[in-house]
């Protein structure tokens, strides 16, 4: 046996009586021979510190990288350098579970900060100690409202939510018993009239929409919410937190619940993540928002200190009356987006968004300069992403793209193109995209 191993032979044995089988190949019978491993593991002998370092250099020589011009929900924001260093202070990189508050003041700190600083980007009262991602957030934000509405079960969504979002939230509606109805689109933004006559038939806990949505289309919320309160329905908001520092934010709206990916707030595209979901809501319904909120209070001698004030998770208070079992993420990423935004600041924020709003409309323009492209959606207003529809053959022009190192957007249809411009794009960048679908 491998020293590393914690099972001896003796172990291994009395398992295999305690279910009735008498060796491993027997436990393993069901599996087909043909696709048993019949030899040892391909794995290279023991290798040195510099001789592993040496071989993981050669394979990061393998990969490309590409100037990004995709979105949809991850955007190639720049991360300032030193985030990694504060990100790694030990009284920061701790255990991301901050249970015994007197040895966990550093965590609790920058949770209190976090949740300080989304309050405010989103324009609501309370923020929770984050969450996986996006999806998820909007997912759970879909079964507060339920927990909210009582006997109301039925969440309606706009049809021009993201579509990964969708998907994770019909998984979340399949295993709650929650009846999921689409708020159907008309050119690109939600048919909010739709909306209404669903709502009047009651029986409905909240509607969610995106903004902007997932085609990059900032849509008109105005009386939305009120319409939501009249028939006693949530108005739940997703948004990409980096927008909000342009755009009215979900408080503004009057949405009761606003979630969303923070990837954008300095986090690595990262090939998927880990990423960040945040939730925040209104002070009437804090008790109802999974997972944890920090406060602050002062200590025996007056000192400043970070406390956890509500703790709605299944460890803390009976399971059945917990409003959630993935309520928490791995709070690093909570960390490396305070980071961000204290070192951005307001203006520091507002100004990379502006210009990847002034990017995307230069690209915008010089695409549809080509003669190739038009609008895919007429007069409609927009952040850093765009859809357009080109009059070839797409796949051929994003290999083109691909070839001279540009990641040219993701396809929505056979003919529609959906791009995105970060603060990360330049003037050159942009003019080389746009020359190559003539050349």
């Amino acid at each position: 046996m491998f020293k590393y191993f914690p099972q001896t032979p003796e172990d291994i044995h009395e398992m295999l009586q305690a279910i009735g089988v008498s060796s491993i190949d027997d436990l393993y019978a069901d599996v087909p021979d043909p696709v048993r491993l019949k030899g040892d593991y391909d794995i290279p002998e023991a290798k040195s510190e510099v001789e592993v370092r040496r071989y993981f250099s050669r394979l990061a020589n393998d990969n490309r990288e590409l100037t990004c011009f995709a979105g949809a929900g991850v955007y190639d924001h720049y991360i300032p350098s030193v985030i990694p260093q504060i990100v790694s202070r030990s009284e920061y990189l701790t255990s991301y579970t901050p249970y015994q508050a007197e040895i966990s003041q550093g965590t609790l700190h920058y949770i209190f900060e976090y949740q300080t600083m989304m309050a405010r980007l989103t324009s609501m009262e309370v923020s929770n100690a984050s969450m996986y991602d996006g999806a998820t957030a909007t997912a759970e934000a879909a079964m507060m409202a339920c927990a909210i509405g009582h006997h109301a079960q039925t969440i309606l969504v706009s049809a021009t939510i993201d579509p990964k979002i969708r998907k994770v939230l019909d998984t979340y509606a399949h295993f709650h018993g929650i009846d999921i109805k689409e708020i159907p689109q008309k050119e690109g933004v939600t048919d909010f009239s739709h909306m209404e006559e669903a709502l009047k038939q009651g029986g409905v806990a909240g509607v969610i929409v995106q903004q902007p949505n997932y085609y990059g289309i900032v849509e008109d919320l105005s009386g939305v919410a009120d319409t939501c309160h009249a028939h006693k329905s949530l108005l739940i908001i997703n948004s990409i937190a980096a927008d909000l520092a342009l755009l009215k934010s979900p408080g503004e709206w009057g949405a009761d619940i606003a979630v969303g990916e923070a990837q954008s707030l300095g986090l690595p595209m990262a090939w998927g993540g880990p990423y960040l979901g945040y939730m925040c809501t209104t002070e009437k319904y804090m008790r109802k928002m999974p997972g944890r909120i920090v406060g602050q209070t002062v200590d025996g001698n007056g000192q400043r200190v970070f406390v956890l004030t509500l703790q709605a998770r299944e460890q803390h208070i009976r399971r059945q009356r917990a409003t959630s079992n993935i309520c928490s993420n791995e709070s690093l990423m909570a960390l490396w987006v305070t980071v961000y935004m204290a070192l951005m600041g307001k203006h520091g924020l507002r100004e990379a968004a502006q210009s990847g709003c002034d990017g995307a409309h230069y690209l915008h323009d010089k695409l549809l300069q080509t003669g190739h492209f038009t609008d895919a959606f007429k007069d409609k207003e927009y952040l850093n992403e765009f859809c357009v529809t080109y009059d070839g053959d797409l796949n051929a022009l994003q290999s083109k793209w691909l070839e001279a190192g540009f990641l040219g957007g993701i396809k929505i249809d056979d003919h529609t193109l959906m791009l995105a411009v970060t603060e990360q794009r330049s003037k050159e960048e942009i003019d080389t995209l746009a020359a190559l679908v003539n050349s």
